[in-house]
């Protein structure tokens, strides 16, 4: 017994070409990039054949790899140029490249000659038509002389901005120190941080106003001089909106949050941008400081939008040999009133041609937000839903309806509190039972990864509790669970990454029957324990799991970047379901192994996982095959 499980895709329609390697996902070429054809490149008009070499004398091997990966003569031989003309043109570009690859690296007394079928380039310019056999042959012959280094440095006020300009003033806080490699590249990464720390400073129009560099031939030392006009002081000042149609103005303005009256900040305006983003309902956002700082030293801002399409309707299948075929929709009206509001109608029926009509798995749920609700970085929502599950554990039929207020702290902390009411009407191995519950529910998370497709750092945490009364049953309950996921990578590059998450949950109920099933703790599937069926993990009963009210799992990954595109994994998971209301691991850890490859797209990885359960029980799969977007966790 096998058990495939695949992730749905969500698009409104993918046609397949006939050839692989011409298929084209929204920008994205998972066979590669097109060819010139493809990209609807005109044909070379006389295309005219070359051969092209690269000698370099001195230096390093690291160098001259550097000089032939900046020479498009050699990098685009297979692109032929049109006719002597383009030849020519592409070898005038290639001397300015070559040279400016020598600054990189050092060199400013180095040489770069390039002969065109027998002739300096100098001479192939003036000529009417080049001489000799084709294709023709093209040399690119390089010195790079002497290695320099830094000498003199001097930042300057190039205005009466001194007194400002003192606190970047020293060349080594940015890379240019006396005595060490002269890169060019330090120069612009130098000059980009002064600026960058002097509008950080409240400066919005600092600029460097003059660079003088001046290469000593006689003792290999580069003298850098740069003047550096900081400009006036600002602060935020009155900010207003262009391009909104659909949404209020001052709803924009109070979203972003733009602090008037307080100093000029760049960060303050990317987290300004990164709120309005995230409202969902604008395809572009920019925000651009008037051309002068007033006589009051305030700056005007204008934030500059670009809205979104209001109605979208989405659809998506999935499949999965041991729950059969799929098939989910939504409806969703962004920006309802104006102000950022979505109403959402969602859909979905599973187990098709897998159980009877009245067996399939369905889902309808009807749900509204209304960001700012209470203020800036926080939310209303509301929904109601209702659903059938039959997973082999039970069958559930549920009404729910729930309300939150959320709010966003900060950057990476946030929280939900609020209430639902559902009523259930199940059927287990303890028989036949309803459900009348009420809670009040809290939720707290904490996120710093970088990227919660693929994080390669920072820690994922999420605590739920939920006190609830079982108005049928006459039961109280205590629902409470808590997961934290971990990434460390072991490298610069990110190519070599450590995972690992811990979850665990807690209902505190007179016992397992007084529970409705949907909502104790079963384990096992993606998610969970992979290798074992889903939901089939812990306390059974006459051979039936009947889920638990507590339970544990551990998960552990490496994850190696094996090329820009391709990644593979190695991971354990462990973990089970207990009858107690604490973790008592009295049946032990059930252990599922395996590994995986990934797939790094635009949109993040595509996760192919292939996991064994060591210790399989009754409807456990002999392996089971995950494929899904974004690492498993």
């Amino acid at each position: 017994m096998h058990c495939v499980s695949v992730l749905a895709l969500a698009a409104s329609l993918l046609v397949f070409p006939a050839r692989a390697d011409a298929l084209d996902l929204f920008g994205w070429l998972p066979f590669g990039s097109k060819t010139a054809d493809e990209q609807d490149q005109p044909p070379v008009v006389d295309p005219l054949p070359y051969e092209a070499s690269l000698r370099v004398s001195g230096g390093s091997a690291d160098l001259e790899a550097a000089l032939a990966a900046s020479s498009e003569l050699l990098s685009q031989g297979d692109r032929l140029p049109s006719g002597e003309a383009g030849l020519i043109a592409r070898a005038v570009s290639d001397f300015e490249r070559l040279v400016g690859r020598l600054y990189v690296g050092g060199y400013y007394a180095g040489t770069v000659k390039i002969r065109i079928a027998g002739l300096d380039l100098e001479q192939a310019l003036a000529t009417p038509s080049l001489p000799g056999p084709r294709p023709i042959p093209v040399i690119i012959s390089v010195e790079p002389g002497p290695l320099f280094s830094f000498g003199t440095i001097d930042i300057s006020a190039a205005d009466d901005s001194s007194g400002v300009v003192e606190q970047v003033a020293n060349g080594a806080t940015y890379g240019l120190v006396r005595g060490e490699t002269a890169n060019s590249e330090k120069i612009l990464r130098a000059e980009k941080a002064i600026v960058s720390d002097l509008k950080a400073a409240g400066h919005p129009f600092a600029r460097i106003s003059r660079r003088e560099i001046v290469a000593d031939h006689d003792t290999n030392r580069l003298d850098v001089r740069l003047s550096v006009a900081a400009g006036r002081a600002a602060r935020f000042g009155k900010v207003s909106v262009s391009g909104a149609e659909a949404t209020d103005p001052d709803f924009i303005v109070t979203q972003a949050m733009i602090p008037q009256g307080r100093a000029y900040s760049p960060a303050e305006l990317e987290r300004a941008t990164g709120r309005l983003n995230e409202l969902g309902i604008f395809s572009s956002v920019r925000i651009v400081p008037a051309e002068n700082v007033g006589p009051d030293g305030l700056l005007p801002m204008t934030i500059e939008v670009s809205e979104r399409k209001r109605n979208v309707i989405g659809v998506g299948a999935n499949w999965s040999s041991s729950e059969g075929f799929g098939v989910e929709s939504y409806w969703r009206r962004r920006n309802l009133f104006g102000r950022g509001e979505l109403l959402s109608i969602e859909g979905s029926i599973g187990r098709i041609a897998d159980n009877s009509l009245s067996d399939l798995e369905y889902s309808a749920r009807i749900a509204f937000e209304k960001p700012g609700a209470f203020g800036p970085q926080t939310r209303f929502t509301t929904s109601l839903g209702a659903k059938q599950e039959v997973p082999d554990a039970y069958r559930s039929r549920s009404i729910t309806a729930d309300a939150f207020y959320e709010r966003d702290v900060n950057d990476v902390l946030s929280f939900k509190v609020g209430g639902e009411v559902q009523y259930a009407d199940e059927n287990d191995a303890f028989g036949n039972q309803t459900y009348l519950l009420t809670g009040v529910i809290g939720q707290v998370n904490y996120d710093t990864r970088d990227d919660p497709l693929n994080p390669t750092k920072g820690i994922n945490a999420v605590v739920f509790a939920e006190p609830a009364y079982d108005v049928r049953g006459g039961n109280a309950m205590l629902f409470t669970r808590g997961q934290v996921s971990a990434y460390q990578a072991l490298d610069d590059a990110a190519r070599f990454v450590l995972a690992g998450r811990l979850g665990a949950g807690s209902i505190i109920a007179p016992s397992v029957r007084d529970i409705p099933a949907a909502r104790r703790f079963f384990s096992g599937g993606g998610g969970s324990i992979r290798g074992y069926a889903y939901r089939n993990v812990g306390p059974r009963r006459n051979g039936e799991v009947t889920g638990g009210r507590s339970f544990f799992e551990a998960s552990g990954e490496i994850r190696m970047k094996a090329t820009e595109t391709i990644g593979v994994v190695g991971f354990v998971d462990a973990g089970n379901s207990f009858d107690a209301m604490y973790p008592d691991f009295s049946q032990g850890l059930k252990v599922g192994v395996g590994a995986g490859l990934r797939y790094f797209t635009p949109v993040g990885p595509l996760r192919f996982d292939i996991a064994v359960p060591l210790d399989p029980e009754k409807d456990d799969p002999d392996f089971a095959v995950y494929v899904g977007l974004s690492q498993a966790f």
